[in-house]
């Protein structure tokens, strides 16, 4: 079985490069560890994700307040969130051949897995990415790539609310990267250095936690079904103490089954008081003429690994074993794609760029033009991209003004009007 779940892996990373979704960083220098580089359409599977997720969590809502924040910031965030003492995993190395390894990702406690020479003791390891900021070199110009993005949003708290005048309860999302000085990135995008997060922090009463706890834990779940992720993979870790992050009271883990094993897609986490009260921050209830520190409800999304747990979910593979993507259409990297019979006839290109491509490119953006090879091998690599629908413009269609759109999932075709194709196509996204 984990045979054939390696394969999986092997299959998911090929196909990955061959289509454009995902190279490894620096590839050409022999590559970096922990870093990838998302080609075209991986970037598009990426952005659509995040624009799926701001749509819903921010534009759909009233109580909710973007936020971009700096990735550099002042040490004082840190140090006052914890990160510089407790930022850390607990690592030993190889007293033979110096490799090193997460303590709880190692099976033998005492042989190196890569020489079966002695590990020395456990020590903690920060995390954090260390730098410098301006031309001085003393302890006071230290800085650190942020290694989450809640830090930008809680230190901007009485800047929001000075600014929105918000009523509690209400919440502040960012997208943006995060870096992790990973001791062992492994299993291609899940463990990574540098990474994306989409997340939220809310603000509650402190005696409203626990129902705003269970209201985005129901949330998450719907917005991980409307995207198309296998829920049968998907699973809740309730987080025991000791385990949990140091500013969390309580966390659930939602894990999924990947071929190396169930491990953690996304986290939801009760932080209490910890970040605005070591920040000093505080509310004024205008309504109540009292002044509180709120509670956090912290919903956390990590974007590569939704990427590749999508990428789990959509791959199939047909009756000879030939892959595609099923992306469910809202996220989709394509759409449609748009193909002319043949490609030496000017007359069936000239129809399918003007009165085919350049609409249906315009309403939905999404949109493809590819004209290489036979229908069969565009039909393919529209497969393998995960392209929903392919429209092809044939000699029948300079005479009806009729085309054929082929269905990803069942392989079957349909005559569709040109003038009906919008309503078609959106219709079938929906």
């Amino acid at each position: 079985m984990q045979k054939k779940e390696d394969n999986l892996m092997e299959k998911i990373v090929s196909l990955c490069k061959r289509r454009g979704f995902i190279f490894q960083g620096s590839e050409i220098y022999g590559g970096l560890a922990g870093t990838y580089d998302y080609g075209h359409f991986g970037l598009a599977l990426k952005n659509n994700i995040k624009q799926n997720w701001w749509k819903k969590f921010v534009d759909n809502r009233h109580d909710m307040y973007g936020i971009d924040a700096a990735i550099l910031m002042r040490q004082e965030v840190w140090q006052n969130a914890g990160h510089v003492a407790n930022f850390a995993d607990p690592m030993v190395e190889c007293e033979k051949c110096k490799e090193k390894f997460r303590t709880d990702q190692i099976e033998d406690k005492n042989k190196c897995s890569v020489c079966c020479g002695r590990l020395g003791e456990a020590k903690q390891f920060n995390m954090m990415f260390q730098t410098k900021v301006g031309a001085s070199d003393d302890s006071s110009a230290i800085s650190y790539l942020r290694p989450e993005t809640a830090q930008g949003m809680f230190v901007n708290f009485k800047n929001t609310v000075d600014a929105f005048h918000p009523k509690l309860p209400f919440g502040m999302a960012q997208i943006g990267k995060a870096f992790r000085n990973e001791i062992t990135p492994r299993d291609f995008i899940f463990r990574v250095r540098e990474f994306e997060q989409m997340e939220i922090e809310y603000f509650v009463r402190e005696g409203d936690w626990e129902k705003y706890f269970k209201y985005w834990k129901d949330e998450m779940i719907e917005w991980m079904e409307s995207i198309g992720l296998d829920m049968s993979k998907v699973h809740e870790l309730e987080v025991e103490d000791g385990d949990r992050a140091h500013y969390s009271k309580r966390t659930v883990d939602f894990e999924f089954d990947y071929p190396f094993g169930r491990k953690e897609l996304f986290g939801l986490a009760y932080r209490t008081d910890f970040d605005l009260k070591n920040h000093k921050l505080d509310y004024i209830d205008e309504e109540k003429g009292e002044k509180i520190v709120p509670h956090v409800i912290e919903p956390t999304f990590g974007v590569d690994r939704a990427v590749l747990s999508l990428l789990l979910s959509a791959y199939n593979e047909d009756d000879i074993e030939r892959p595609f993507f099923k992306f469910n259409p809202s996220i989709a990297p394509v759409i449609c794609a748009v193909s002319p019979l043949l490609k030496n006839k000017p007359e069936l290109v000239e129809y399918a760029n003007t009165k085919v491509f350049a609409p249906l490119k315009a309403e939905f953006g999404r949109v493809i033009w590819d004209d290489n090879g036979n229908i069969g091998k565009r039909y393919r690599r529209q497969d393998e991209i995960g392209t929903p629908y392919c429209i092809v413009i044939d000699f029948d269609t300079l005479t009806d003004d009729t085309v054929t759109v082929r269905d990803r999932d069942t392989g079957e075709q349909e005559r569709v009007k040109v003038e009906n194709l919008k309503e078609y196509i959106q219709e079938k996204i929906n």
